[in-house]
């Protein structure tokens, strides 16, 4: 017999949903359960049928918390066989007490990434395999510092018995020295560092030559558009030594000093302590007078290059990046960088005698000379012929400029590689051609002082190819003032002239003849010897050289010149050091 499923009467509410609150209205639906409550609802609950007679609930010994639940608690759907969920949107409640727990959803937008797109992609990714792998590079990395800072200390401890162990492997004396020759004195240079000595501002007493104007032009230069550097073979360059220069003789007759020099003699001299390389300078004690003089074809002529470096150079002299072949290359350079600077366009400055070493017709390299007097005692003045080499209207006042280049011959020397470094990092290329350099840079900025220059311009010109020593380029031009440039890299006026001075008391102190100063080539001091009177002659007979310490003399082209003149010397050096 089938079961017949009978309905009970459902009361009508007219004021709203639900069964009615009045108890008449309980009391006719008497066919109905009884005790069956109604559900109430949230607003947030999940929103389903108002009765659903096809859902099957689990039984009462299931886990609650997968039951579906009420936020009021009143009912719940699992107690009864109707689901009574309602359709929020189909019947909308004006309840105040459901609106407060209404929740919206949150529609701010979601945080942006803090380290761009790679760390959008990467958050809440595991790490992966690769990881690993750039930790252990990292700790390589670390190790290779590691190792190369204990280098470091290790080769700065050793860094004086290296260079004591370079000076006595490599140079040798500038000169021969002779059994007879009688050694009087010789001086630490730890004793210069102590001397000081003021002198009065200089006079003028004469400037001989004539000055080109200065190219502005080429302080735009830099290693992105460099230019090439051009050879001025037909320009004549004069290297004449004290007792030669006519001028000097003049003045020694007319009694207008006791001592005479060259700025390259006095730049030597004052710079003394921080050479490395051996020199030798002549002096010729005549009467009260005394003379400062060169031998022919002495290195002071040419330029040394890396002196100062705790790298050391290859001893063969044939090689293109010997101590040698570098100074004949860096002389030539020099030559060549300080007229091709220039406006060549035949305006120049004269001043008052024409230059005493050429000839009627030659063509001449600009440079004017600057015969000037300092006052060092009472009775004894110094009168020495200073150099400069251009001249700029600065203010429609003219000033005078020194023109010096520094070559780069292979950037594994120095470490610095001028063509990416010089643009970005000039500082630092300064740095280590002070470093490397040190000598030279402090005469150049000597003789910028001696000669009262307003400006000294400093080249950097590298070669072509590292291994092509006859092409090279200009990178980049840089001004200073003397005076300023000379605090930058601790140079002391007062103690320049300081050892000036003391050497030439000590001079004076000698008996009339010759003598020669030395540098000990491998020990910081000086040796002054007594020679013969015909020592340096053309006649004097010397015992021979080994080959590899001879110092080439100047072509017979070049003594065919005026006095010692002349200048090609350099580049006739520079081919007998190439072939």
């Amino acid at each position: 017999m089938v079961g017949v499923f009978e309905v009970g009467a459902v009361p009508f509410n007219p004021d709203g949903w639900g069964p009615p609150d009045s108890a008449a209205a309980a009391s006719i639906t008497t066919t109905l359960p009884l005790h069956v409550p109604f559900a109430p609802f949230s607003r947030s609950d999940k929103l389903g049928r108002i009765a659903d007679f096809t859902r099957s609930f689990p039984s009462s010994n299931a886990n609650p918390s997968n039951r579906p639940s009420s936020r009021h608690g009143a009912g719940n759907p699992a107690d009864s066989p109707f689901d009574f969920s309602l359709d929020v949107d189909a019947f909308p409640l004006a309840n105040p007490e459901d609106d407060s727990s209404f929740r919206l959803v949150d529609a701010k937008p979601p945080p942006r990434p803090k380290f761009g797109p790679k760390w959008r992609f990467n958050q809440n990714r595991p790490q992966l395999p690769q990881r690993r792998d750039e930790e252990v590079e990292a700790r390589k990395r670390e190790a290779e510092k590691e190792r190369a800072r204990r280098d470091r200390l290790y080769n700065l401890n050793r860094s004086n018995q290296n260079q004591q162990r370079r000076e006595a492997a490599i140079f040798k004396s500038s000169v021969d020295i002779q059994p007879e020759w009688n050694m009087l004195d010789q001086i630490p240079f730890s004793t210069f560092s102590k001397l000081s000595f003021s002198v009065p501002e200089p006079e003028d007493l004469l400037i001989c030559g004539a000055l080109e104007y200065y190219d502005r032009s080429f302080d735009r230069i830099t290693p992105k558009n460099e230019r090439r550097l051009e050879r001025f073979k037909n320009r004549n360059f004069f290297k004449v030594t004290t007792t030669d220069d006519p001028v000097i003789r003049r003045l020694a007759n007319e009694d207008k000093a006791t001592v005479f020099a060259t700025d390259t003699i006095l730049s030597t001299l004052m710079c003394a302590p921080r050479s490395v390389y051996s020199w030798d300078i002549v002096i010729q004690r005549v009467g009260n007078k005394l003379f400062f003089d060169k031998r022919d074809g002495s290195q002071l002529d040419l330029l040394s290059v890396h002196e100062t470096s705790q790298e050391p150079l290859p001893e063969a002299k044939d090689d293109i990046n010997s101590a040698y072949s570098l100074s004949v290359e860096a002389a030539y350079i020099n030559q060549n960088f300080s007229q091709q600077v220039l406006v060549r366009d035949g305006n120049k400055v004269s001043f008052d005698e024409q230059n005493p070493f050429a000839n009627e017709g030659d063509e001449v390299a600009s440079v004017a000379y600057r015969y000037r007097r300092w006052k060092l005692d009472n009775d004894m003045h110094l009168v020495a012929r200073c150099e400069v080499q251009s001249v700029v209207d600065v203010n429609n006042q003219k000033s005078f400029l020194t023109l010096n280049a520094l070559n780069e011959f292979d950037p594994k020397y120095s470490g610095v590689d001028w063509r990416q470094k010089l643009e970005t990092q000039r500082g630092a290329v300064l740095a280590t051609e002070l470093k490397n350099n040190a000598n030279k840079l402090a005469k150049w900025t000597a003789q910028a002082i001696l000669a009262n220059a307003d400006l000294m311009k400093l080249g950097y010109v590298s070669r072509v190819h590292p291994r092509d020593h006859f092409n090279h380029v200009i990178l980049g031009v840089v001004g200073y003032k003397p005076r300023d440039f000379a605090a930058q890299i601790n140079l002391n006026t007062a103690n320049m002239w300081g050892i000036v001075k003391s050497i030439v008391d000590l001079c004076m102190k000698l008996n009339e003849g010759k003598y020669v100063l030395v540098k000990d080539p491998s020990k910081p001091q000086v040796r002054i010897y007594e020679v013969p009177a015909d020592a340096f002659e053309n006649d004097y007979v010397e015992e021979p050289l080994p080959e590899e310490e001879q110092v080439q003399p100047p072509t017979e082209d070049a003594e065919d010149g005026e006095a010692d003149g002349t200048t090609n010397d350099v580049e006739d050096k520079e081919i007998e050091a190439q072939n």
